[in-house]
Order: C-alpha cells, then structure tokens, then sequence
C-alpha cells in the first residue's frame, strides 16, 4: 500500500501547477460527491428504519389488544368452567319440561341432538319446538333457560309468525348443557 501511494506522489509531483490543481479539483468533486451519496445512504436507512420502527410499534398495539381480548376470554371462560364444576346436575329434558311448566309454556316437541365430544366437558343437546305461544310466553321461558342454576346455553333460535294468528309464534332452538366428565 505504501509503494502504491509513494508511485501516486511521484506522479502527483510530477504535474505541472495546473494539472496539480485540476486533479485536486476532481479528487474533491469526488470525495463530495461519495459523502452525498453515503448521506443519502444515511438517509434512506433512517427512512426505512422509522418505517420498521412504526410497523412494530403497530404490532405491539395489535399484540397488546390481542392480549387484553385474549384475557377477557380466559376470565370469562374460567368463569364458566367454574359455574360448570359447581353446578347441579341433571337431566336435560326434564330441567327444560320443569321450567316449561313454570313458565306455563307448552312444548311441542324435544329432540336429542348429536354433539361433539370434548376431553373434559360432555354436552347434552336438545332441539325444543313451541307451537302458538305469545311473545311474552317465548320470552319468559328462554329467560327462565338463562336463568336456571344448570349452566345452559341457548345455541340457536328460530322465530316464525304464525299467519292466521300474527300474535302467535312458532319457536324451534336447542339448548346445550355441559357436564365435566
């Protein structure tokens, strides 16, 4: 590297004052126009960075969301699992026949449906179909199924008017109750 830069000096040295200066001149063209171009370098990683930087701080936000949806979740879901341990047992179809009759609400039909299997929960399906209730018969006893100490939930619901009766209705939905195994 030295011989290098000693055969520069002597060719360097052996321009005249005019050449001297005009390669001076180019060398500190070029020497400007390499910091330029490291600047703009420079700058263009701080762009990026700022860009990267705001893609995580966006991540974080959702992941922190996440998180607070993920453990609203869990607590809701211990809470039912709570409820499932200490709840009494009993039998699906008489529980619902029971809170019919309370409710002086006449059934019309109850079928057993087919359910999943689960590791530590058995569930116990049932379709229920009301024929010709009013509105506040519906209500009261789908109240009474969300009320009963038996944890039970309510999975879908159909409504249809009757049309030579409009003040009457037609109810189908199935109820599921969960049991540990």
């Amino acid at each position: 590297m030295r011989e290098l830069w000693g055969r520069l000096r002597t060719f360097f040295s052996g321009l005249s004052l005019r050449e001297q200066a005009l390669v001076a001149a180019v060398g500190a063209l070029a020497v400007a126009l390499v910091a330029v171009v490291v600047v703009l370098q420079l700058l263009a990683v701080g762009e990026r960075l700022d860009g990267r930087v705001a893609a995580a701080e966006q991540q974080l936000d959702a992941m922190q969301r996440l998180r607070r949806e993920f453990d609203d979740v869990n607590l809701r879901l211990g809470s039912v699992e709570q409820r499932i341990q200490q709840a009494p047992r009993g039998n699906l179809r008489a529980t619902l026949e029971s809170l019919a009759q309370q409710g002086g609400v006449p059934i019309e039909s109850m079928e057993p449906q087919a359910s999943p299997s689960h590791e530590r929960y058995r569930e116990t399906k049932v379709e229920v179909g009301l024929r010709e209730v009013t509105l506040a018969q519906a209500v009261t006893y789908l109240q009474k199924i969300e009320e009963s100490p038996q944890p039970l939930s309510i999975k879908a619901l159909r409504i249809r008017t009757r049309s030579e009766q409009p003040d009457l209705l037609d109810l189908t939905f199935t109820v599921s109750a969960f049991e540990p195994i």
